[in-house]
């Protein structure tokens, strides 16, 4: 059976489509002010991976680059894990509640990317996920993340595993991370959890509540990251990658979490009278 590779949704949009202009683009968010300042550097011989997982944002590049590129300006001096489990929700509302793609090769303008079938179907088989590649088809939230890898890992082997979350309560994302915990233990494994922050609220407001969410982050408090996104009214559109990422990297053995970056649609690309907010975080070893 021929299995279906996972053709770009919104390159073109999101990020550019041509193969040179996406790589001048990624080289933008990272150059940019808001950006870590430096291109993505290759890690010297001895060195050990410690980030299990980083929080990404998944806008379009022009707004959430910039924030996006301090987690991967990180990984980039670490080893390449074997496996990247990406985590995304859900925002078309196609396929499964909480489904783990189990097709073919994802594609972008700078290639494709192998898909951990292994290990996909171990994790289907753990009750956590279905497989399900219709969730997948039209889902912005884990494609944007791929072309980064790809440019932080330029040269260095590595595939992925996808995962979608229209689920996203406290209790599904941790039976999500347990079970991942469970399956990544004694693998070299990064977790991507992919969410933006407030949505169309004035900046000052944003600062301040995306700070509370992001303080819990921090604490790798995962009950308590949901608690904040209902407590606060937070139009959070991925808490619950987020709290399955934390659950995971936590049972893997993480002792910190660490805030990289926060910083709005208003301070990247754009007024700030509405604002959406972004945020990069890394927990590690």
């Amino acid at each position: 059976m021929t299995l279906r590779d996972r053709l770009p949704s919104v390159s073109g949009s999101f990020y550019e489509e041509d193969p040179s202009a996406l790589q001048k683009q990624l080289e933008w968010c990272f150059l940019h002010k808001v950006g870590p300042g430096a291109l993505p550097r290759t890690p010297p011989a001895a060195a050990e991976r410690k980030i299990l997982a980083i929080v990404s944002p998944h806008a379009g590049y022009v707004y959430s680059g910039p924030v996006a590129a301090h987690g991967y300006y990180l990984v980039s001096g670490e080893p390449a894990p074997g496996v990247v489990v990406i985590l995304g929700p859900n925002h078309t509302g196609a396929g499964a509640g909480v489904s783990v793609w189990d097709g073919g090769e994802w594609v972008t303008p700078l290639g494709k990317v192998a898909v951990e079938r292994d290990l996909a179907r171990s994790l289907a088989g753990t009750g956590s996920a279905e497989a399900d590649t219709e969730a997948h088809l039209y889902e912005h939230s884990l494609e944007v993340q791929i072309p980064f890898l790809q440019y932080a890992y330029r040269g260095r082997d590595f595939k992925i595993l996808p995962v979608c979350m229209m689920l996203q309560d406290y209790v599904t994302s941790l039976e999500l991370g347990r079970a991942l915990a469970g399956l990544l233990k004694g693998r070299a494994a990064l977790i991507v959890a992919s969410t933006d922050f407030s949505h169309y609220v004035p900046y000052s407001v944003a600062y301040r509540k995306d700070a509370l969410v992001g303080d819990a982050i921090v604490k790798m408090d995962a009950r308590g990251i949901g608690d904040a996104v209902i407590r606060e009214n937070v139009s959070m559109c991925g808490p619950g990658p987020v709290m399955a990422a934390i659950v995971a990297a936590l049972e893997l053995g993480a002792r910190s979490c660490s805030r990289l970056c926060y910083a709005t649609s208003g301070d990247t690309y754009g007024p700030k009278d509405q604002v959406v907010g972004y945020g990069s975080f890394a927990v590690s070893r």
